[in-house]
């Protein structure tokens, strides 16, 4: 069969990678696609934000299951308009993307649902959050409501920090997605990424990560939208993980249907593990970027027949097999990320490091300007090796990022730290 695959980043290059292995693909197309999807797919050039356009498309090349990769497509409504062209999708309408798209719709389900997540507040206006935020104090964490690229939450140590949060959103940082403002408690413990495949009805568990936000090792410095990850996350005991499904994941399940939104896609729950169990951080409605490159290497299964029965509705009741290997990938930036990057500095030396045993290279921004590849982002390269452990993964992740020639750009080098020290332990 003939699958479309929307989005332009590591993510997607990950999901291509995966994809591509499937006996059901006949062939596939990536929307707009990288020069790393170009190797396993077909890139072609299509505005995944004009509807109409991807309907033809899927018509024209006899398209059996459209998989929506990054958020805003899911957000804009694209599964809406292929369903009522009765194309099959794998992602939520848009009425279900709101977990992602609004922090303050999912705070308020949560509130209603009894879900366990951070006490909060929303403010539409910057005097009533500021006065707020005063009676509360610090420690505190301040998010822009809607998208903000990985980058709008700001977790204050100080009231100061906090204060300087709330007028640079309200003063339009991030646009009308800042028009909002949720404020919510600070929560202690340990993050991890949990990630369920949903039909609408049911739900199962897919995989864990842990992503490394922060852009500065030892996790300093601002919010990004991920300098690497690991999988699986141990952290996520047996245990922890059936509270979350109970707990978290059913009853957002429920509450969708019940709101006329049945949710289908990935859910993926940012979680804190706090001493008094798992919280909800936040929701996103798709793979995690960079936790992508992390559990997908590792899926047993085929993506291909899981996508598809999820976007029918039909999931089986067993959770797709993964295998024992860590995974760990390290996020290769350009220079000046998270602000503003530099780009069009060349890269060299990405066929060496990917020639290493159990390393992939997978492409985030980059593009190929006459047989060079250049840095077309802020997120440029997504380094991902797989071993018996996280340990002996992160040792060859830097390795092979060692051997790639790149002076215009950075990554972190602790990633990981927290699992190898428990391995270690």
């Amino acid at each position: 069969m003939n699958i479309l695959l929307i989005g332009s980043g590591g993510r997607e290059h990950a999901m291509a990678n995966a994809l591509a292995k499937s006996h059901l693909l006949t062939r596939l197309y990536v929307a707009p696609g990288n020069p790393g999807t170009e190797r396993v797919a077909e890139n072609v050039d299509l505005d995944a934000g004009d509807h109409g356009a991807v309907v033809r498309f899927c018509r024209e090349m006899g398209i059996a299951l459209v998989v929506v990769g990054p958020e805003q497509p899911l957000i804009g409504g694209l599964v809406d308009a292929l369903e009522r062209a009765q194309i099959l999708a794998f992602g939520p309408t848009q009425a279900a993307a709101q977990l992602e798209g609004s922090k303050g719709f999912t705070k308020d389900l949560c509130r209603d649902y009894g879900i366990p997540t951070a006490a909060y507040e929303r403010f539409c206006d910057k005097d009533k959050a500021l006065a707020w935020l005063r009676e509360k104090g610090a420690p505190i964490v301040v998010k822009a409501d809607g998208l903000a690229a990985g980058k709008g939450v700001v977790v204050a140590a100080t009231l100061e920090e906090a204060e300087r949060a709330v007028e640079a959103m309200f003063a339009g940082l991030f646009g009308g997605s800042g028009a909002e403002v949720v404020i919510e408690e600070f929560l202690e413990g340990e993050e991890a990424s949990f990630f369920a495949i949903c039909d609408g009805t049911r739900a199962v568990p897919f995989a864990t990560a842990q992503d490394h936000k922060r852009v500065g090792d030892g996790d300093t410095g601002p919010n990004t939208g991920g300098m690497g990850a690991y999988s699986p996350a141990s952290v996520v005991t047996p245990q922890i993980e059936a509270r979350v499904m109970a707990e978290i994941i059913e009853p957002t399940m429920r509450a969708m249907r019940e709101k006329g939104a049945p949710f289908k896609g990935v859910l993926y729950a940012g979680l804190m593990l706090t001493a008094d169990g798992p919280k909800l951080i936040e929701y996103n409605n798709r793979f995690g970027d960079p936790e992508a490159q992390v559990i997908l290497p590792r899926l047993a299964d085929d993506l291909l027949e899981i996508l598809l029965a999820a976007s029918r509705g039909a999931l089986p009741e067993a959770p797709p097999r993964f295998s024992n290997d860590g995974a760990l990938t390290v996020v290769l930036c350009a220079k000046g990320y998270p602000g503003t990057p530099m780009t069009g500095s060349e890269i060299r030396g990405v066929a060496g490091a990917e020639a290493m045993a159990g390393v992939i290279v997978t492409h985030a921004g980059t593009r190929d300007e006459g047989g060079r590849l250049l840095a077309a982002g802020g997120r440029v390269l997504n380094v991902t090796a797989l071993a018996g452990s996280v340990a002996e993964a992160q040792a060859r992740a830097y390795a092979a990022v060692d051997a790639i020639d790149w002076t215009g750009g950075f990554c972190r080098r602790d990633i990981g730290w927290r699992e190898i020290a428990r391995e270690r332990r």
